[in-house]
Formats: structure tokens, sequence, C-alpha cells
């Protein structure tokens, strides 16, 4: 845990983001649960896995956002968020995307610790004050990150092509959604290298991240929901 060395304006956008970050969790959170009778019964526990997603890092932001009011950050949390919640993206994807059970098996077995790989593997350069540390892990960190993101690309692209109408739609959505927020993160990972003294580099660095956070959760599970309603839609 870290003493906030942000002041003035920057301490304020970032404890704002935070604070909007842990409402909208929460507020997803609420939604989802909301929405899992909506959808045919073999697509309902992929939009409860994204309220579990959204509900475990409402408590991890609400954490955050608390400790970073007494002037403190904890990186620790973000990275026990992401060793959870990474892995059940990955999962409530799967559910709805319509392949096999002994595909979609077989890509969990291999998805799931790759997540886990990837997140330990930057835990030590996030905490880590000396740049070549920091670098080393990243370079790490970013094989799994690769390896998981091209798979679940393939698969979205196969299952768009499999499909038709409303359903082909979500999925384009979803994958955008999926590249343009997953690459936010090992960019804002890098900003402390540039300059480790610039409260400009960590504001956009705690800022980036809250967003990542916000659309690859809130956003994406909200893509995801869109898959299984047309899918049930499909299915009447």
């Amino acid at each position: 845990m870290n003493e906030v060395m942000l002041s003035g304006d920057n301490y304020t956008l970032v404890y704002n983001a935070l604070s909007f970050g842990t409402a909208v969790m929460f507020g997803a959170f609420v939604y989802f649960l909301t929405q899992i009778n909506s959808v045919k019964k073999e697509y309902r526990s992929g939009v409860a896995v994204s309220a579990i997603v959204v509900g475990i890092a409402g408590y991890h932001y609400f954490r955050i956002w608390s400790d970073f009011g007494d002037r403190t950050m904890n990186e620790g949390y973000r990275y026990a968020d992401w060793l959870i919640t990474v892995p059940l993206l990955i999962i409530e994807l799967l559910i709805v995307l319509g392949v096999s059970n002994e595909i979609r098996k077989g890509l969990m077995w291999k998805l799931v610790p790759a997540s886990a790989v990837m997140i330990g593997l930057g835990y030590p350069g996030e905490v880590s004050t000396d740049n070549g540390t920091k670098w080393v892990f990243w370079v790490l960190a970013i094989i799994p990150f690769v390896y998981i993101l091209w798979t679940l690309y393939g698969q979205l692209q196969a299952a768009s092509s499999r499909e038709t109408g409303a359903v082909a739609g979500a999925i384009k959505n979803a994958t955008y959604v999926l590249l343009l927020t997953w690459l936010v993160y090992p960019i804002a990972y890098l900003f402390p290298v540039f300059d480790a003294s610039s409260e400009t580099l960590e504001v956009l660095r705690q800022v980036g991240y809250t967003f990542a956070d916000i659309t690859s959760k809130c956003l994406y599970g909200l893509m995801i929901l869109g898959i299984a309603k047309a899918r049930s839609a499909d299915q009447q």
C-alpha cells in the first residue's frame, strides 16, 4: 500500500473516477440480476456470470476508493479483482457464443490458466519502482495476454461468420469492445516507466484502468446480454 502523491485537481479527478467506477459496477450488478430471466435457460448462466463479475469489481472498487480517500493506494485490490474476474469474463463469453461443450471446455482449460498467469506476472512489475523490473514483467505478461486476446478474437470471428441478423451484429459489437478495452491495460501499465514522478501520467494510469474496467466488465456484459437475447429470440 502506497501513499497517494497526487494533489489538487489531479487527486480530485482520480477520486471521482474511482467513485464513478464503484457506482457503475454496483448499478450494473443490479441490472444484470434483473435480466437473467429475460433470456433462454441455456444462456442465463452467462448473464449471471456478468452479474458476478461486476459485483466482485464493485466490492474492490469500493475498497480502492475508500483507501484513496485516506490518501493510500493498494494496487493489490485491482489485481485481486482481475485474478477473479478475467477468467469469468472469458467464461461468460464462451457460454453465449454457441460453441459445443467439448470446444468450450477445451478453451476454458487453456484460457483460464493463461489469464491467471497473465495477472500473476503483471503484479510484480506493477508494484516495483524499478523500470527494468517493470519492463521484464510487462514482456512476460504480454505473452499470455496476446494469446488470450488472439484466441478470443478468433472465436468471436468464427461465431460471427456462423450467424446472421441480430446475433451476428451483437457478436461483432462484442468483438470491438473486447479489442478496444483490453488494449488499454498494457498501455496504462507502462505510464510510470516514462516518468514515475509525473502526476499527469499517474492520473492517466488510474483513470485509464478505471475506464477499461468499466467498459470491459459493464459494457462487455451488456454485449454478452445482447448476444444472449438475440439467440433467445432466434430460438422462439
